[in-house]
């Protein structure tokens, strides 16, 4: 270990921008043997681990390194499963740069270990060798029905099944997975790769329910009675507008409905698209993650022109810098310090343009945090044929919430305590309807601390 001075940072290949931009195929090749053990060999073995205290999980980052630079990857699997439900995932979708790696003890100076791509290759690895996830191989007779398929939901059945509890899923669309499904497109994260770990959930005994809405396909209130708890992993998909005029015009869309449409075009599923890029010019206003998803998969939809509205300066932008990286090299164009005044629309109501104004930003504050200020006089247009708000989402708050005497907050967030117990003693939540819309990994936390809660409450 600790072979930092001899071998420098290196980063995953990605496939050639034009080859890539003619698919949804993950742009990153997973580390080869070689690769992933002279990375993990530059670990430092720290005496207090940043990464650890900085990943959310406490996944056993050092010790899985330590394990691939000493080739064995059999333990290195076993511990990367144990606190993390599907690092394979985590590996690829979770932002490092922000978490583990940003806290690693070789940023100053030396660059990271490749903590993200070093997790994928040891699952990846693994399932080349047959390698499993473990779960019960004896089921109890306590029941949990997991009310959605996404991060958190499928993190809170998998922590279930370890325990030995019974787990049915409903989810409302026709497959499972969630955000994970249809929120984050195929270049960053290939839908085999779900589907896989879903499939061992049902290998494991879980019983996944598609196309079964609860509220209207399912009353909760049933499953309350039949259940012996209740786990919420609804999410937040209601999406935030800018509160700006003309914002429901015809072709101003939300993140979610882009990124969706285009995912079941994928899928071949029978369906009424709704968006059309191809041939446009599309404004996507956002500055994250989901607004880069939207750019790229415009792009690869076929967009005229392709470009990302943000308020504050690139600097700022609360995304990826890999993201925004990549989202430059595939042709994406960028508008910063464009703040969104109205939504111009023609005598049929459709989009044409929007029109910005210019903003500055204001000096940090006493938490490091510049402010954004309008300039006034500044105002500029855009002409786009398409519009994609990427704002961010809240939780939905439906109404089977308050017949089951689910308490929510003022922003519709479901309120748990620290056993992620709800109001309603059988009832439990986690992730984004919880949270807020978050980050895959925090989700995965909230599902799995719920799924320990219920266990120890169910089996003592």
């Amino acid at each position: 270990m600790q072979n930092f001075l001899n071998y420098d940072r290196s980063e995953p290949q990605k496939r050639n921008v034009l080859k890539r931009l003619k698919d949804f195929n993950e742009i990153y090749e997973v580390f080869n043997k070689s690769k992933a053990q002279v990375q993990a060999d530059r670990c430092v073995q720290c005496g207090d681990p940043y990464c650890l205290n900085a990943c959310p999980l406490s996944n056993f980052i050092p010790q899985w390194l330590k394990k691939t630079s000493g080739k064995d990857i059999d333990f290195a699997f076993k511990i990367s499963n144990d606190t993390s439900p599907f690092p394979e995932i985590m590996g690829r979708v979770c932002p490092q740069d922000r978490l583990c790696e940003g806290d690693c003890t070789l940023n100053d100076g030396y660059g990271a270990i490749t903590i993200g791509s070093i997790e994928t290759f040891i699952s990846e690895e693994g399932f080349k060798k047959g390698l499993k996830p473990k779960f019960s191989t004896k089921l109890t007779d306590k029941r949990v029905a997991v009310i959605g398929s996404g991060p958190a939901s499928l993190s809170a059945a998998t922590f279930l099944l370890r325990s030995g509890i019974n787990v049915d899923m409903f989810e409302k669309d026709d497959r499972a997975g969630g955000l994970l499904t249809y929120g984050i497109p195929g270049f960053k994260l290939e839908k085999d790769v779900v589907k896989r770990r879903v499939d061992w959930l049902v290998e494991a005994g879980m019983n996944l329910h598609v196309n079964s809405d609860v509220g209207k396909d399912v009353l909760l209130e049933d499953l309350v009675s039949k259940y012996d708890a209740i786990f919420l992993g609804i999410g937040a998909t209601k999406w935030n507008k800018a509160r700006i005029e003309n914002e429901d015009a015809k072709n101003s869309y939300s993140a979610m409905e882009l990124l969706k449409d285009v995912q079941k075009g994928i899928f071949s599923d029978s369906y009424e698209k709704k968006i059309d890029v191809k041939g446009k010019n599309v404004v996507v206003i956002g500055g994250g993650d989901t607004a880069m998803d939207c750019v790229r998969t415009s792009i690869r939809e076929g967009a005229l022109s392709v470009t990302c509205a943000y308020r504050r300066d690139e600097e700022n932008m609360p995304g990826s810098k890999k993201e925004f990286v990549n989202a430059t090299e595939e042709g994406a164009e960028f508008s910063f310090n464009s703040s969104p005044k109205r939504i111009i629309t023609d005598e049929d109501g459709s989009v044409t343009g929007v029109e910005f104004l210019q903003t500055v930003m204001t000096e940090p504050d006493e938490s490091g945090r510049s402010s954004v200020k309008i300039i006034d006089g500044s105002e500029f247009i855009v002409q786009t044929d398409i519009l994609i708000m990427a704002l961010g989402f809240s939780p939905l708050n439906p109404e089977f919430l308050a017949k089951n005497s689910v308490k929510t907050d003022s922003r519709g967030k479901i309120e748990v305590n620290e056993a992620f117990q709800t109001s309603n003693e059988k009832i439990y939540a986690g992730g984004d309807c919880h949270r807020g819309a978050h980050l895959v990994v925090t989700a995965a936390l909230e599902g799995r601390e719920a799924a320990m809660a219920i266990s120890k409450k169910l089996l003592r």
